[in-house]
């Protein structure tokens, strides 16, 4: 039987050795590793998507329950600071406006 400190230990370094390399593979070649011009743009989408694959989920969900409707004060608010955001590109209105939104709609709601 393995120790479970010596295991544990072991996991934590595999694990590292693995994030490491997965994240170093395009630092560790340098300029000799040239991506296609398709992933290079496909790749300024990235960070979008990861923000909207953590936002939106929490925007829709009301206690478990899936919810869009203008019920929902966060897809409320989620909207209004979208659409602030597309119109203004700054980022001081998208927050403020998005926190009043938020903050009249739970008022409103009781």
């Amino acid at each position: 039987m393995i120790s479970g400190t010596w295991f544990e230990w072991g996991l934590i370094a595999g694990m590292a050795v693995v994030a490491f390399f997965t994240r170093a593979v395009f630092v560790l070649p340098g300029s000799r590793l040239r991506l296609p011009a398709t992933a290079q743009r496909v790749l300024r989408y990235a960070p979008a998507a990861a923000i909207m694959a953590i936002i939106v989920p929490d925007l829709a969900m009301v206690q478990g329950a899936v919810s869009i409707s203008l019920d929902n004060p966060r897809l409320v608010a989620g909207l209004v600071a979208f659409a602030l955001a597309a119109g203004t590109r700054g980022i001081l209105p998208t927050i403020l406006g998005g926190m009043l939104a938020l903050t009249a709609m739970r008022l409103l709601a009781g």
